[in-house]
């Protein structure tokens, strides 16, 4: 409706604010024309009346001056009555319809008769109802008296009265003229409040379509100058703010999109919680923590449970110490790290945000790194010892004969040989996973390459009874690698399988050349491995029969550098075992351009 918007409400209030004025004004007019009226016929009557007064005192004789006196009440419209202690006269104008009023009036009428009795002029308004014939006829009348020297003798008075009938009819004009005034007033009022009002709040229109807009994320909405007052300038500031507006929300835009990227970016996991412990803001390794979590938990999403019962019990403890907290979380087999800072909002605390690290590979290495010293330390003991054993069993003479010496000197010689193949094998798996051995790789004949590493371990597999097996692609295939470290992983691969069947078994040895690369398979009868021992087997001293006896076992490094070697190649490795089955180790090595 219109009277919701500001044209109408401006409209309104300018249309009422005049009508009141206008209201007010007239009645004041009327009022005030209406006693001017009033006062100007008693004033003219009066002047009459003086006029007429000084006519007959002028005369010596009344009769002398009546015609004069009768021509003038005639060109005034009013009726004369001359009233004296024995004059009486009285006159009718012809244009006046009110009728002669009765001499005793005059006298009996207390205001009336002040002038014959005091001398004093009176001006008298009122009803004064004749009757006649029966009836009583009223008349609304305004009487003038003056005194007057009717005769040296005798004193009189002279009263003029006129119908206030006329007097009403100038007013009815008068009223009129101003009615019809006020109405024009209004009419024009109303016109030009109209203009007014839509002229000022077309801007405003303006200004709320480009503020919707703005609101809409349109900051480069322009509001037109068409004025230079007010108007103006708060639409110039508009645009001004538009323009500053803009401004803020590319800057908040571009740190938003900034903080994000970090956020997305980073190993750690941030989570933000406002002051209810609500979670407000993840990043992606964050979010895995949550779905661990999630998943932990049942499935179950359930209010107030987003979150382990440790991170709620920190976040309580920020917001009521308002100090940094730290814990850690043990979730699904992994250790993460938690520190939790408060978020103030100026003076009271809004929230925290929390930032979770895995440490679990830390927590692996630690324990690898204590794991690895004391396999080292188990494994150089027994040697150690059997080396001082015998040292002790020389220098005590305890061998007797050149037989025994011997012996113990091969045992000596035996456990050294050890000890410096395990050192070797130490050096050369530290250097792999640090990146400081590089790989000669050349090209290689395939065939003849794997006939003669498997013609190597013809005696041993002779000495257990063990048949091996070879399976090669077409003469002639070449492939890319380093032939000594390949070497090196065939040599681990064949002996570990001849050594873990048992007699009367088979090793058998699959090369495939194929176009995107070459795989091997080395597959034994043996005994296998236990399932729960199978994801260990390429870790540093893994020995899958821990009861076995040291003596010439190895040293649980192979299969770790055999890794090692195959990954520096850009391949992948892998074992297949069931318990009395047999186990087979693949590996596939990539064909590079």
């Amino acid at each position: 409706m219109i009277w919701r918007s500001v044209v109408g409400k401006l409209w309104g209030t300018i249309l009422l604010l005049v009508s009141v004025v206008l209201f007010i004004l007239t009645i004041l007019l009327l009022q005030f024309f209406e006693n001017f009226i009033v006062e100007d016929a008693k004033v003219q009557l009066s002047q009459l009346a003086v006029s007429l007064s000084e006519v007959i005192e002028e005369e010596e004789e009344l009769d002398q001056s009546i015609e004069t006196v009768s021509a003038l009440v005639n060109a005034h419209s009013s009726n004369l009555v001359i009233v004296g202690e024995g004059t009486r006269y009285s006159h009718a104008s012809d244009k006046s319809e009110l009728p002669i009023l009765p001499y005793k009036m005059f006298q009996s009428n207390e205001e009336l008769s002040a002038v014959l009795k005091n001398g004093d002029p009176v001006s008298v308004q009122g009803d004064f109802p004749i009757t006649r014939n029966g009836e009583t006829q009223h008349n609304e009348i305004l009487i003038v008296g003056v005194p007057v020297q009717l005769t040296p003798n005798e004193q009189g008075a002279v009263y003029i009265y006129q119908s206030l009938e006329l007097i009403e009819e100038t007013t009815q004009k008068a009223k009129q003229i101003i009615y019809l005034s006020a109405g024009i007033a209004i009419i024009l009022t109303t016109i030009f409040a109209f203009f007014l009002s839509t002229r000022i709040t077309a801007p405003l229109r303006r200004m709320r379509e480009a503020a919707l807009e703005v609101a809409q994320g349109k900051f480069d909405t322009k509001v037109p100058i068409l004025t230079h007052d007010e108007i103006g300038e708060l639409a110039l500031s508009f645009n001004r703010m538009g323009r500053q507006l803009k401004n803020y929300i590319n800057a908040l835009s571009q740190e938003k999109e900034q903080h994000s990227s970090i956020l997305s970016s980073m190993a750690d996991g941030v989570i933000t919680f406002d002051q209810k412990g609500k979670i407000l803001v993840t990043n992606p390794p964050a979010e895995r923590f949550i779905q661990a979590w999630y998943y932990e938990n049942g499935m179950r999403e359930q209010v107030g449970e987003e979150v382990p019962e440790q991170i709620k019990e920190l976040f309580r403890r920020v917001v009521n110490l308002e100090k940094e907290q730290m814990g850690e979380v043990s979730l699904q087999g992994r250790s993460w790290v938690v520190v939790m800072t408060p978020l103030y909002n100026q003076s009271y605390v809004r929230g925290a945000v929390a930032v979770f690290r895995d440490m679990t590979e830390e927590r692996q290495n630690d324990k690898l790194r204590k794991d690895f010293i004391a396999n080292v330390s188990h494994e150089l003991r027994t040697p150690i010892a059997m080396l001082q054993g015998y040292s002790e069993a020389i220098i005590d003479d305890i061998a007797g004969t050149e037989e025994e010496k011997k012996d113990i000197a091969q045992i000596i010689y035996d456990e050294s040989l050890r000890m410096g193949r395990l050192v070797n094998e130490l050096l050369d798996l530290a250097r792999m996973e640090a990146g400081h051995v590089s790989l000669e790789v050349i090209d290689i004949q395939t065939v003849e390459f794997f006939e003669r590493v498997v013609h190597k371990f013809q005696g041993l597999s002779r000495e257990r009874n063990v048949g091996i097996e070879l399976e090669l692609p077409y003469k002639g295939a070449v492939f890319a690698a380093d032939p000594d470290r390949l070497e090196q992983v065939m040599t681990n691969l064949i002996d570990n399988a001849i050594r873990h069947t048992s007699s009367g078994g088979i090793v058998y040895v699959t090369v495939i050349d194929r176009k995107i690369g070459l795989s091997v398979e080395v597959t034994d009868t043996g005994s296998g491995i236990p399932e729960e021992d199978i994801p260990f087997v390429f870790e540093r001293f893994y020995k899958a029969d821990k009861a076995r006896t040291r003596g010439r076992s190895g040293t649980g490094l192979g299969l770790a550098i055999v890794k090692n070697i195959i990954e520096g190649h850009g391949g992948k490795i892998s074992v297949h075992s069931k318990m009395n089955e047999g186990t087979t180790f693949s590996f596939f090595l990539p064909r590079k351009e």
